[in-house]
């Protein structure tokens, strides 16, 4: 049932809907990107998220031509494929950042710290993968947030990372002002695709040439880690990119906090 609760909700990613409704504090807008020249560009609806901390692609890296990208996952639960992106992550030595949820926390704690043993940078993915826009006000949106924190903390007794994703790409400007009053940094994408339903899975090899395809310098990836076909291909997507001068960077360093 959770597995099929998240999945409904995880339709949404693909959405390229914007200002469709009203948040409880705001427009809500659903992220997408457009792509100018093959260069994947914040949609003008949503320029407001340069006012915040708040980063989608490597602007430094896009226009130095620094081939850095950075590998993100949404994990909601495991199915044996989370494991196995670990594994490939562990074998190609390249870090990952994964955005989690309390079920994973509660369920699965020796695999979220193997995350953290392993180098990986654990985080924020709300607790119950809401739609963050109707929130009512700050110590809502902030409950949230703090009720995956203390999941993660009893799980591994380490504390989660402060880089937040919101479900389903879906936020308001508000919610990225209650985010910043947090400390949180949040992340979106420069690049998703239909991964996330194991019922419906795509081509591996498609899947494949549309990942590496998309990818230029500064790129933020998210995959869903308990995709078959992402577990498949992973470490062959991982080879070609470190073949075509690729490497793979941290979070910290998207958001500037540490030097490549």
């Amino acid at each position: 049932m959770k597995r099929l609760k998240y999945l409904a909700s995880a339709l949404a990613v693909a959405s390229a809907m914007t200002s469709v409704s009203y948040a409880a504090g705001g427009t809500a807008h659903n992220w997408y990107v457009k792509r100018e020249n093959g260069e994947p560009v914040c949609p003008p609806e949503m320029s407001f998220i340069e006012d915040h901390d708040c980063r989608f692609i490597d602007t430094v890296a896009a226009s130095s031509g620094d081939r850095v990208v950075y590998l993100t996952f949404d994990a909601g639960y495991e199915n044996g494929n989370v494991a196995k992106v670990l594994d490939t992550l562990k074998e190609e030595n390249v870090p990952g950042a994964f955005f989690i949820l309390e079920n994973l926390a509660k369920r699965e704690p020796d695999l979220l710290k193997r995350m953290t043993d392993e180098g990986h940078t654990v985080c924020n993915h709300t607790a119950k993968h809401r739609d963050m826009t109707t929130c009512g006000d700050f110590p809502e949106f902030r409950a949230e947030l703090e009720k995956m924190e203390n999941e993660y903390e009893r799980a591994t007794g380490k504390t989660l990372s402060k880089y937040y994703r919101p479900p389903e790409g879906r936020f308001s400007e508000e919610n990225l002002c209650f985010a910043d009053q947090l400390g949180y940094k949040t992340v979106l994408w420069s690049f998703a695709y239909a991964d996330w339903d194991n019922d419906r899975q795509p081509d591996p090899k498609t899947s494949r040439e549309k990942i590496v395809s998309s990818v230029c310098p500064g790129a933020v990836l998210l995959l869903h880690p308990m995709s078959e076909t992402n577990a498949e291909i992973l470490g062959d997507v991982i080879r070609t990119l470190k073949r075509e001068g690729y490497r793979f960077g941290t979070l910290d360093e998207l958001f500037g906090d540490e030097k490549a």
